[in-house]
């Protein structure tokens, strides 16, 4: 365990080869996290493509090799939790496996699990008719399938939501009054990273919880990197949690070189 008096490091990892969005979050993290939070905000080399979103599994499915080498990498330096910055939360499963000692966070799982504190029931608010099942599986997976109570999407794609802001918020207004009257949300999910920004008047104008999802995974990062330094509490590696045996990952010569992210920004 850490001394108490040492701050948490925590990585927001964009998993695109494309960086653009880097300093966008850099600033949202600078705003709201703690003080002893060192923070990186880094994004996956460009050899993976310049998708600037991962709307469709096949962008997914072409990312995945390196999400587990950067979790590797980070876990590697360090790093006491690491964010995976898409609400579809991307083999997250998977990079908690080869973590370590390192928490792995998804923005979709911690926002879950900061709505069913203060309500029963939730709503997710989407870019995409697209989004929808892949998204419903992926709750359902989690336990919390029952506590849905719909997704609404706005015909949105993921970097249509930072264009125009006033457009924006009012597709989601619409969206969650959508939510609230017909299918009885108790508490609202902004269901993409990228809808940053717009939680605070939609909650005060609705007056229920909503969630925005990057703040849910800062902050549940940042808990969870302060109770495993002060109290030990990190990922088990029994049974089903088990990770690859490092002998394996020698002789099969896994993870031989140092991984190489695209871009990298600190936040103290």
């Amino acid at each position: 365990m850490k001394s108490q008096n040492t701050g948490q490091k925590i990585m927001y990892l964009n998993p695109v080869g494309f960086d653009a969005y880097d300093a966008f979050f850099a600033e949202m993290i600078r705003k709201n996290k703690l003080p002893s939070s060192e923070v990186q905000v880094t994004s996956l080399a460009q050899s993976v493509g310049q998708m600037d979103n991962l709307e469709y599994r096949t962008y997914n499915a072409l990312v995945a090799s390196d999400l587990i080498k950067a979790t590797r990498q980070a876990s590697i330096d360090g790093f006491d939790a690491l964010i995976i910055g898409c609400f579809y939360d991307p083999f997250l499963l998977d990079a908690r496996e080869i973590s370590g000692d390192m928490i792995v966070v998804g923005p979709c799982h911690c926002s879950i699990e900061i709505a069913l504190k203060l309500s029963n029931s939730f709503s997710v608010i989407i870019g995409q008719k697209k989004w929808q099942h892949e998204m419903q599986s992926t709750i359902i997976e989690y336990g919390f399938g029952e506590h849905l109570a719909s997704f609404r999407d706005v015909g949105m794609t993921v970097p249509e939501f930072q264009e125009d802001h006033k457009l924006t918020e009012e597709k989601l207004m619409e969206a969650v009054r959508l939510a609230i009257d017909e299918d009885g949300a108790e508490s609202i999910i902004l269901g993409c990273t990228l809808e940053f920004g717009f939680f605070e008047k939609i909650q005060n104008t609705f007056n229920i919880p909503v969630i925005d999802p990057s703040i849910a995974a800062l902050k549940q990062a940042e808990q969870a990197a302060i109770l495993k330094n002060k109290f030990g509490w990190k990922p088990s590696r029994q049974w089903s949690t088990q990770a690859p045996p490092e002998s394996d990952i020698k002789r099969y010569n896994l993870f031989d070189e140092e991984y190489q992210f695209g871009n990298r920004i600190t936040v103290k």
